[in-house]
Parts: structure tokens; C-alpha cells; sequence
């Protein structure tokens, strides 16, 4: 049997990829083709264009190559009508995989759409669309089925893959030790992004919030773990911009858990990263800047108060949030500076997170293939 895939990005290559090894514990021989990245290749996945093709940041990327990803997809949907697999997943990339999705479901092959789009807290009419395009949905958060339930789809919550790969009890001192960082020292870790368009809008913004703080305390030491060399490049730009070289600034390449796993607190662009946070049951305080135009678009379109992952899944402002013209580094260093002194507040979080963590701890890829066996099994 054959499952075509597309999955957009690293988070959907590792989603992927988990998913793969799962289900061929229990069919072997499957194979699998489509869109895919490294880690699916790793398990034998014939990649037709890598990943990270379909990475776009926001509404401007996505019309300035709205024509490239348009004519990508129909190269798929017809080579995919020509040969039709037995099941077809579309792993996040929901603008480009629900299209899809439904012209495949049209010509007779089944659909699973993994993960849920985030009906909830924008574009909530995006749900008529999954429900023409995928005959499953599979879920990450225990609230999103009932929703699904209300139109009539079939969905099914099967736990994050963070909270299954993260341990319930982040060790601090280890990671100290790792980083080469005294045990007692006051640490604030600041993840501004992956993406380069992330990264501009918020490092003079970080690196003036860790010059606050550092005025008002100069025992404090600051992490910035990078992605690639680009975004070092941006960040280090910010630093030289600031006059802020001798600031206890230290870039690493990589290490974005063990950086938070060593801090006190932690100032994160506004998405995954905020959960890995909440995994790692770190005091935190989101930032987030988009593009002016493609803010605007997601401001009339959003439904709840709050961007933040932990703060959703609480459906309370748990973590403070500072978004678009409210990203103010006194704002930011004060809100930070709260988490430092306030142990009896970090202690409150962190059994918050507790609480979370095991909520969406349930073993994802089984439970994800537990839910895709029984279309493949009706072919």
C-alpha cells in the first residue's frame, strides 16, 4: 500500500516522520511519496520536493510566492490523480494541503488532515473547508474534536509530540553544567524566532529589554540560542546597533532547550517555542511582531484575546504577552523582572505546566496511526 504525504517545514517533517515509523509497526510495507523533509527521507520517504519549500512567514510571504507554491501543488494533485495512493495526509500546511486535499478526497481517495488548523482562535469558517477536504482530523489539544464534532467531522485528539519528548521534570542544574554556566547564576534566556523576518522585528527590542535589566541588575547573564548563521547575523547587527557589546550576551548555535531548560525566565517569540517553555515549565514572557499588512489581516480575523500557546491552552492570560505596538522593552523588562523575584508565582506556573504537560502526554504516533489504520484497512 502507498500513503502520499505533504508536509510543510522541520515541525511537520518531525511530525511525519513519527507518524511513518508508527504506522508501518503495524503494515510493514507501506510506502510513502509526496512533499517531505530529512527526517521522513531518514525513514524512507520519497521526497518529490524537500520541506521547507512550503515555509512561508506570514500573509506578505505568502502572495509574494503564492504563484511558485500554486503551480507546486498542481504538479502534485496531478501526479497524484494519475497514480492515486491508497491515503493521502496532509501534515499542517493547511493553505496548501486542504485545497488538495479536497480535490483528491473528489476523485475518490481518503484524506487525513494532521494536524488541526487553529480554528479556535482564527479563520474559525476554515472548519466548512476541512470538512469538504478530509474525512479525519487528527488533533493535538484535548479541545479541538468537540469542536469538529459540532459540523459533523470526524476528529480525534492524539497529544502532542512535545509533551511525549520532553521529560515531566526539566533538570536545570544538568543543562548549567552542559552550557558551562555556574549553578547559581541568574539566567534569562531570549528566543526571538527561527525565521529571519522574526528575528528582525524583535532583536532591538530584546537587546534593549536585556539592557534594562542588566541596569537593574548586573549579575544577570542572557542566552540567545540561533538557528542558522543568518539570524545570528540579524541578532549580533541588534547588539552592535544598541552600542550593547559589552552586555553578558552569549549566542549560541542551536540548544534552544538547553538554553531553557537553564534559565530563570524566558522572553520567546510567540509560537512553539512558548509551549517547549510550558514543557520545560519555565516562567516565560511572549513577544511577537508580524509585518504590518499581514497583522492587520490576523487582528480582524483572530477570536481569542491571547496568541501564546500556554495561555490557550489555559484559556486564561497565564504568561504575560506583548504583541505588535505593545512590544515595549520597559514593559518587557518589568514583566521579566516579575518572574525573577516572585518565586511563589513560579512555583504556581510551573504546576500549571505540570498539569498541561500531562494532558498532552499520550503517546502521539500511535495514537495517530490508531486513528489512520481503519481507512487504510477499508481499501
Amino acid at each position: 500500500m502507498r500513503i502520499a504525504m505533504v508536509a510543510g517545514e522541520a515541525s511537520g517533517d518531525l511530525l511525519a516522520s513519527h507518524l511513518m515509523r508508527a504506522l508501518r509497526q503495524h503494515l510493514p510495507q507501506l510506502k510513502f511519496c509526496g512533499i517531505g523533509g530529512p527526517k521522513m527521507e531518514a525513514e524512507g520517504f520519497e521526497a518529490w520536493w524537500p520541506a521547507e519549500t512550503l515555509a512561508v512567514n506570514g500573509y506578505v510571504d505568502a502572495l509574494k510566492r503564492y504563484r511558485e507554491l500554486s503551480g507546486i501543488r498542481k504538479q502534485v494533485l496531478k501526479r497524484l490523480k494519475a497514480d492515486p495512493p491508497d491515503l493521502f495526509i496532509g501534515v499542517d500546511a493547511p493553505d496548501f494541503n486542504l485545497w488538495l486535499e479536497e480535490k483528491l478526497r473528489g476523485a475518490g481517495v481518503p484524506t487525513v488532515h494532521y494536524i488541526s488548523p487553529s480554528i479556535w482562535a482564527w479563520r474559525g469558517k476554515r472548519v466548512f473547508k476541512v470538512k469538504r477536504a478530509a474525512d479525519c482530523v487528527l488533533c493535538l489539544f484535548p479541545f479541538e474534536p468537540a469542536l469538529y464534532a459540532r459540523h459533523g467531522v470526524q476528529a480525534h485528539f492524539v497529544g502532542h509530540p512535545l509533551a511525549d519528548e520532553f521529560p515531566l521534570h526539566s533538570d536545570q542544574a544538568g543543562a548549567r553544567e552542559l552550557l558551562g554556566l555556574a549553578p547559581d547564576a541568574r539566567i534569562v534566556a531570549m528566543l526571538p524566532g527561527s525565521r529571519n523576518g522574526e528575528v528582525s522585528r524583535l532583536a532591538d527590542s530584546f537587546v534593549a529589554t536585556a539592557q534594562r535589566l542588566y541596569e537593574s541588575d548586573s549579575t544577570l547573564r542572557f542566552l540567545v540560542p540561533m538557528v542558522t548563521r543568518h539570524t545570528r547575523e540579524i541578532f549580533e547587527a541588534a547588539i552592535y546597533r544598541a552600542q550593547a557589546q559589552d552586555l553578558p550576551i552569549r549566542i549560541l548555535f542551536g540548544h534552544s532547550h538547553d538554553a531553557m531548560r537553564a534559565a530563570d525566565v524566558v522572553l520567546v517569540a510567540s509560537g512553539t517555542a512558548t509551549l517547549e517553555a510550558a514543557l520545560l515549565k519555565r516562567p516565560m514572557v511572549i513577544a511577537y511582531r508580524l509585518a504590518n499588512l499581514s497583522y492587520q489581516i490576523m487582528k480582524r480575523l483572530a477570536y481569542l484575546p491571547y496568541v501564546g500557546l500556554p495561555n490557550i491552552l489555559a484559556r486564561e492570560m497565564l504568561v504575560p504577552e506583548f504583541i505588535q505596538d505593545a512590544v515595549d522593552p520597559a514593559a518587557m523588562a518589568a514583566a521579566i523582572e516579575k518572574w525573577l523575584y516572585d518565586r511563589e508565582a513560579c512555583r504556581a506556573l510551573s504546576e500549571r505546566f505540570d498539569t498541561m504537560h500531562q494532558s498532552l502526554r499520550q503517546g502521539h504516533a500511535e495514537r495517530a496511526a490508531q486513528a489512520i489504520l481503519p481507512l487504510l484497512r477499508r481499501r
